[in-house]
């Protein structure tokens, strides 16, 4: 079918009227500097520059509107538009001050400006997205989704908003709060959701534990029968998010990875922090193959020294936001499918081209598509609309994300790029055309229009409206249509409207299109649980069909399938050796796979024992061993196939061991395990011999134990071999230990491993020994040294002791190991450290003298003359055991590079009050175990049987049974006091390196 004509088809809406009342709406106001200003909206819009052929113009701005965190497009064209004033200086604005507002804006006459202004409601509380559908506007306002009906489509609502769903997290979220409504070719809304809060969501009234939990990642809702769930998890903050031209899900991120192809089931890298599925042991990198930042450089020094040309050169910047995948009919056809995203510190939008590669996809970078000379801009979202034209929001203000130096409410731009003349499309009203017209919009090449009637059509298929006719055209688009773009439309079309059976789809794996066959997997699994009649085909599909992205959505469609189910066709993907080396098919088939491995541990190890995939036998090794407890029988098993001659990937299953053992020192062994470590300490792999050992150690095995105390003495073996196995062997406490690790705090390499392990015996001789050595060691040994001391309460004296005599400096013990101390609970240590650290107390209450304090002594000019040199040693003494900033330092807490650094308050508000936004991740844990330790991290991951802390010189595994108590306050993990026992000089100079673009 040839596309119909648009402006014959288009019927015309009702006017509204151009204002509504504001008289009863709070003021917004500003809390930045009175002498701050942005340029005016006429020399921001002259600031901007674009490739040749492209203008923009002045869609709408302040005062017409304000605060621009959002954007959506109803039938006729009209841009709803969310302007939030609660979002920042929340203790005063979120229940009294202030509140947000959703306006509608309409440009009549195709001038590219806004000459009519709509107030649609003017209560809402932290709204960060609107979308429109099914007689209503959708909202999010943490910690609800809200529906507000509008059936008569006045643009007055008909009632007061309705709860679909509570339970996002709002509390600590900020810049992380849940954002994003779209409606999906599926027909569901799509939503994102931050990392800095967990929310428990769910329809109201619903107790939290029947509720979903729901972190950083994409989600979806459905919009009649109202099922709520996750579709992907982690990166960081997602703010934006779109489909391509053959249904492929896309988001942007900040801080880490940027662009990110979202698979159904998909588990990512995180910024911190571990996913809330046990057992993944590995996450999904980013789709870009390219970072907007030259990381080697510190392009977050943005406001005084500007980008450095490298960092421009690779696109501006970590943080984007607003994303949109080009499918417009303005632009060239060059840019069509393209992916752009706003580049806050780049002030620009970055292009990104999506290129299938393997099962899945590669962003790779462009140049980037416009430039803003501005320096208030700050892009919240971009949207193409029904001429192609693309609008830009502009939240206009001087920082990031953080309101750290004030908010500058008043103020806001939106912004429309188009090229060279657009064809406006009037007069506008989609849903008032007929059924059978909408059906042929699927064929527009504007996706706008496309979009937009695939809507109407739904509405009015759930409203019970007759659709046969409808089905007859959408039936033959699916038929003639030669480009798949369109095949798919109608696909998508029929599927929201009840046109597209089972069997239908089923027939559909056949199709000589791959993404055709893509969506019918993912419209069967969406229509229930895949039953035998689909199975089957699956199965068959995962054994021939020659495209990576069926076998991966195949992979992805496994998690919807019980567990028991999925063998013949993860068996069957686990044969496809052509995408052993693809970054994502091997983790999402472990996904659809994990789960079904303790039941049917048979099946597994045969499949471990034949896939190509070397992660699956390691993981189902270290899955199957994790069970050792409770299914001790399929270990047995698992011993039993490395006796085998059998062609496995013995050092792979025997890794996997050793990781699901890593935190017990002592467990049943297997069935014949001593004839099975027998034949693999035969084996001339040394990796595989030094594995064998640990295992045995763990087992019971004392002649382990002596092979490994070999294997440390000697100097031949690989350093990290070495490292490694005095790791083991300290988990063992038994004597002969002991006397070797004493031995190898004198080596200076390997002294803090050591170190780590004197530090599970409780032995008073221990410490007097580290710190008779304390001044030969190295810094990791020394900073291991005060942690070993500060877990028990006897060495913790004899430590404070030291440094009373100066045999340890003062200096040299952190504000957290100084938390740590005081998390032992002695009374006698507690009184102790006041006298000693007089200047470093337990901060309470308000600390807003302190801000005033450190404002006042942070000018310009001071930090300017400080030194940053010196700086850097007090960064690495009190900081680095926790933060990298420059690749130097720990992993425990976020890193520095990519952070706010040049902004003094956002710097001041996160050391001094480290728990005023306190991400759970970070949260301080105190684990007391039944051998007299006391340890204070924060969770790094957990199971049923395993907990993992991260304290401040390692990573440690506990198991439950080994816990006396343990409590999560809602203190930070990092720790009040940081500059108290600095002088005015030294604070400078700490700040002055923190706040440095290069490392002195």
């Amino acid at each position: 079918m040839k596309p119909i004509s648009l402006l014959g088809i288009i019927s015309v809406f009702a006017a509204g009227s151009l204002w509504a009342s504001e008289s009863h709406f709070p003021t917004p106001y500003n809390s930045e500097p009175p002498e701050a200003a942005p340029p005016t909206p006429e020399e921001a819009l002259a600031s901007i520059r674009l490739p040749e052929g492209f203008k923009a113009t002045l869609f709408a701005a302040e005062p017409d509107v304000q605060q621009p965190v959002a954007i959506a497009t109803d039938d006729r064209g009209r841009l709803w538009v969310v302007e939030c004033f609660t979002y920042a200086e929340r203790e005063k604005n979120f229940d009294r001050e202030l509140n947000d507002r959703i306006l509608i804006l309409e440009d009549t006459n195709s001038d590219g400006r806004h000459d009519k202004r709509t107030v649609f409601w003017d209560q809402g509380k932290q709204i960060t997205s609107v979308e429109i559908g099914f007689d209503g506007v959708w909202v999010l306002a943490a910690p609800d989704l809200l529906f507000i009906p509008d059936h008569d489509r006045d643009d007055v609502p008909d009632g007061p908003p309705e709860v679909m769903l509570t339970g996002w997290n709002n509390d600590r979220a900020r810049h992380n709060i849940v954002n994003g409504l779209r409606w999906g070719p599926d027909g569901w809304l799509y939503g994102r959701h931050g990392i800095t809060a967990t929310s428990y969501v769910g329809p109201p009234g619903s107790n939290t534990d029947d509720r979903t939990r729901m972190h950083c990642g994409i989600w979806r809702f459905h919009p009649t029968n109202h099922i709520f769930e996750p579709v992907a998890h982690g990166t960081t903050n997602p703010w934006g998010h779109d489909w391509d031209d053959h249904g492929q899900l896309f988001f942007i991120n900040t801080v880490i990875g940027h662009l990110w192809h979202a698979p159904p089931g998909a588990h990512f890298e995180r910024m911190f922090g571990d996913d809330f599925t046990p057992h993944l042991y590995e996450l999904i990198p980013q789709t870009a193959d390219h970072y907007h930042w030259d990381t080697n450089e510190k392009w977050s020094d943005v406001r005084k020294l500007g980008i450095t040309d490298t960092s421009d050169a690779a696109g501006g910047g970590h943080a984007h936001c607003g994303m949109m995948i080009y499918l417009g009919d303005n632009w060239p056809a060059d840019y069509r499918n393209g992916l752009f995203t706003l580049n806050l510190h780049g002030r620009r939008i970055n292009h990104e081209l999506l290129v299938r590669e393997g099962a899945g996809y590669v962003g790779k970078h462009a140049p980037d598509f416009m430039f803003a000379g501005d320096p208030w801009f700050r892009g919240t979202e971009l949207l193409y609309g029904p001429d192609g034209g693309v609008y830009v929001a502009d939240w206009s203000d001087t920082g990031e994300c953080h309101d750290n130096d004030g908010v500058h409410r008043t103020s806001g731009r939106i912004y429309k790029i188009t090229y060279q003349t657009p064809v406006t499309p009037h007069p506008l009203g989609l849903r008032s055309l007929n059924s059978t017209t909408l059906a042929s919009l699927q064929t527009a090449e504007n996706e706008w229009f496309v979009r937009q009637a695939r809507l109407a059509l739904h509405e009015r298929a759930i409203a019970g409206r007759e659709m046969a006719a409808t089905h007859s055209i959408l039936n033959e688009q699916f038929q003639t249509e030669q480009d798949v773009r369109k095949k798919l439309r109608a696909l998508w079309a029929l599927n929201v409207t009840g046109g597209a059976s089972g069997d239908w789809l089923i027939s559909l794996l056949n199709h000589p299109e791959e993404h055709v066959r893509v969506w019918a997997i993912r419209l069967l699994t969406d229509q229930g649980t895949p039953n035998q009649t689909t199975k089957t085909p699956f199965t068959h599909l995962a054994q021939t069909d020659p495209s990576g992205l069926v076998l991966l959505h195949l992979a992805s469609a496994l998690q919807k399938l019980d567990p028991p189910e999925r063998w013949p066709i993860a068996e069957a993907l686990a044969q496809r050796k052509e995408f052993v080396g693809d970054p994502v098919y091997p983790l999402m088939l472990w996904y659809g796979v994990e789960s079904a491995v303790t039941t049917n541990p048979n099946r597994a190890l045969a499949l471990a024992s034949t896939t190509p995939f070397p992660r699956l036998p390691r993981f189902i090794a270290r899955r199957l061993t994790s069970e050792i407890d409770t299914q001790p029988e399929a270990l047995n098993q698992l011993t039993k196939l490395l006796q085998s001659d059998q062609s496995i990937d013995t050092l792979a299953m025997l890794t996997g061991m050793t990781e699901a053992l890593r935190g017990r020192t002592k467990a049943s062994a297997p069935r014949d395990w001593t004839k099975t470590a027998a034949h693999l300490t035969q084996s001339k792999i040394p990796q595989i011999t030094q594995r064998t050992n640990e295992l045995s150690l763990v087992f019971g095995d004392g002649r382990a134990a002596d092979e490994i105390r070999d294997l440390i003495r000697d100097k031949n073996v690989d350093f990290e071999a070495r490292r490694n196995a005095i790791n083991a062997l300290a988990k063992g406490r038994d004597p002969q230990t002991l006397k070797l690790l004493r031995v190898m705090v004198d080596d200076r390499d390997l002294a803090d491993a050591a170190i780590r392990g004197l530090e599970r015996y409780d032995d008073p001789s221990i410490a007097q020994l580290l710190i008779d050595r304390y001044d030969t060691m190295r810094e990791p040994a020394q900073i291991q040294a005060v942690n070993t001391l500060a877990s028990r309460p006897d060495s913790a004296d004899t430590l404070l002791d030291a440094i009373k005599e100066g045999d340890i400096p003062s200096s040299r013990v952190s504000a957290a190991q100084i938390r740590q101390l005081r998390n032992l609970g002695a009374p006698k240590v507690s009184k102790r450290l006041q006298s000693i650290w007089p200047d470093h107390p337990a901060l309470t209450g308000n600390k807003s003298g302190l801000f005033e304090k450190y404002r006042k002594l942070m000018t310009g000019d001071a930090l300017d003359n400080a030194d940053t040199q010196q700086g850097r040693l007090l960064f690495q003494s009190l900081c680095s055991s926790c933060h990298k900033l420059y690749d130097e330092g720990g992993a425990i807490g976020p890193e520095l590079t990519g952070s706010d650094r040049r902004n003094v308050n956002y710097l001041l508000e996160n050391i001094i009050d480290p728990g005023a936004s306190l991400a759970e991740n970070y949260r301080l844990t105190v684990a007391t175990l039944k051998d007299g330790r006391v340890l204070s991290g924060s969770i790094a991951g957990e199971d049923d049987g395993e907990i993992r802390l991260q304290t401040i010189g390692e990573e440690v595994t506990l198991r439950r049974d080994d816990i006396a108590h343990l409590e999560t306050s809602e203190l930070s993990l990092m720790p009040e006091g940081l500059l108290s026992p600095l002088s005015n000089e030294q604070a400078l100079n700490l700040f002055a390196y923190l706040m440095s673009d290069h490392a002195p």
